[in-house]
């Protein structure tokens, strides 16, 4: 009865029964299978030394070959199969390493055992001990390759000294794939400041950056879910691109994306949050130093049924297949869209940068911080940096992006005009000067000064010195009382006899005498 085959539904209710925790007694009476027979099955999967989730969840063909097939008969074969098992360890951890195939694995087991198994019998073995047989797929993760990090679905918790009240944190957890070295943190909350935050304090905990992160489809890094390209937040992507490394988010109701790290969730649990609800913390910082303490504990304990642990996984694996971290801390940077505007600025804060002028008219992308305003075209290149301005200062500009007719009014300023007319005489220089000091926008002011200065070279130095002497003496300064002058030629009078004539000056071209009415 013992050696008797039984049914793959009776199979699969005996590893469910024997996962709850079921005598081989109590599950011989309620399956009606024979007590040895189900202790022979029970052999056999504790053989495998896979969890039961992933037995249960192979197809009814693939538990077939597994508890079905018959032992090995002895000799050479069985012999073949003992040297084989005795070398998977290492050829799984050769397989993990980036750019290993399963053939270089199987060429490396020949160099060991030249009369080993051929291609066919080693990769049925090496899959049954990695636990890949479809339909249900063990990952195997390279070293370096992926970096899962999540939230706790339970929380931690902080107790306010003065009032007693309890507020409720969060807890980061991240872990490599290869390795399943862990990191655990506790944050304020799953904003995207605080997740971005225990996102770059995991890279400098490891020491280096691995290919990719995976996140779940938090709203802190992925703006709109998708089954094949998620949108992913600004910011997050800001991060990964300061790190070299890309993103790539669980797809969304597929748990299986995500496994490991929900599995070391669940362990600590256990391993960590057990040990920090037997004190009171009031301060965040002294919540982490602790969960520190325990976490490499748990990373240096024993995995199940292996000789090494995380850390030393790590140590052996993964840690020199990270990518070196970058030297600099990533800043968080805010992000907006903006069109440019015709005067070739665009708008942070009510101040405004000024962006090379063939990009008028065109959207570009800000991304700002407290220290510096990057500008992107459309095909994401960098086309503008300043340093980010608070003080009086409005508008901030680099030479370079202004187009060559703007770029000559770009160098305006009080001491060039007054400069400029002190070489043509004092009387010139002291009536700019008078322009100068008006009550208006200094762009004006400079226009208006600009202006008169040109008409030395429409009407002669003299005439110019002779027009600026007399609208000094009305005290009317501006470019239009100059223009009007020369136009009228009062300039060519005689100052005594202009005074004769007249002792005010009409302040527009439509002038009517007396006689123009009768």
């Amino acid at each position: 009865m013992s050696n008797k085959t039984i049914s793959m539904h009776q199979l699969r209710q005996v590893l469910r029964l024997h996962g709850e925790g079921h005598g081989t007694k109590y599950i011989s009476r309620v399956t009606g299978v024979a007590r040895n027979t189900v202790k022979k099955y029970l052999l056999r999967f504790l053989a495998l030394r896979l969890p039961l989730n992933e037995v249960a969840a192979k197809s009814d063909g693939a538990l077939s070959r597994i508890f079905m097939a018959a032992p090995p008969a002895a000799g050479t074969a069985n012999e073949r199969l003992k040297q084989l098992e005795a070398l998977l360890p290492d050829l799984v951890a050769y397989y993990k390493k980036r750019g290993v195939t399963k053939q270089m694995a199987h060429a490396l087991y020949l160099q060991k055992c030249p009369q080993g198994y051929k291609s066919s019998r080693f990769l049925e073995v090496l899959n049954a001990y990695m636990g890949r047989e479809k339909p249900s797929v063990r990952v195997v993760h390279k070293a370096g390759d992926k970096l899962f990090v999540d939230f706790t679905g339970k929380k931690l918790h902080l107790v306010d000294k003065s009032t007693g009240l309890v507020q409720d944190v969060e807890v980061f957890v991240a872990v490599l794939g290869c390795s399943q070295l862990t990191f655990v943190m506790a944050v304020a909350s799953q904003k995207k400041e605080d997740f971005i935050m225990a996102c770059e304090q995991a890279l400098h905990f490891y020491g280096g950056v691995p290919q990719v992160i995976v996140p779940d489809n938090l709203k802190s890094a992925v703006t709109k879910a998708s089954r094949y390209e998620a949108v992913l937040n600004n910011s997050f992507a800001a991060l990964a691109t300061h790190y070299s490394t890309s993103i790539f988010p669980a797809r969304a109701y597929s748990p299986k994306d995500k496994a490991l790290v929900e599995g070391a969730v669940k362990i600590i649990y256990t391993t960590i949050f057990t040990k920090i609800d037997e004190k009171v913390y009031t301060h965040l910082d002294e919540l982490n130093r602790d969960i520190l303490l325990h976490l490499e504990a748990h990373n240096n304990a024993l995995l199940t049924g292996r000789d090494y642990s995380r850390r030393q996984q790590f140590e052996t694996l993964e840690k020199e297949a990270l990518q070196p971290l970058n030297p600099y801390r990533y800043e968080p940077m805010e992000a907006k869209m903006a069109t440019v505007a015709k005067t070739g600025y665009v708008t942070v804060d009510h101040r405004y940068y000024s962006i090379p002028f063939k990009f008028i008219g065109k959207k570009v992308k800000l991304l700002y911080n407290g220290a510096k305003i990057e500008a992107y075209d459309e095909a994401h290149e960098l086309i503008a940096v300043h340093d980010r301005h608070y003080g009086k200062e409005r508008y901030i500009e680099n030479p370079d992006h202004l187009a060559s007719w703007h770029r000559y009014p770009s160098e305006w300023n009080p001491g060039k005009f007054t400069a400029e007319a002190a070489q043509i005489d004092e009387a010139v220089a002291a009536y700019i000067t008078k322009v100068l000091e008006r009550n208006d926008y200094p762009e004006k002011n400079y226009r208006s000064c600009q202006g008169i200065l040109n008409f030395k070279g429409r009407v002669g130095k003299e005439r110019l010195i002779n027009a600026c002497k007399r609208a000094h003496a009305y005290g009317k300064y501006s470019y239009g009382i100059i223009e009007r002058i020369l136009q009228s030629k009062i300039d060519m009078m005689p100052m005594e006899e202009e005074e004769h004539t007249s002792h005010d000056m009409p302040e527009h071209d439509n002038i009517r005498g007396e006689d123009y009415y009768q």
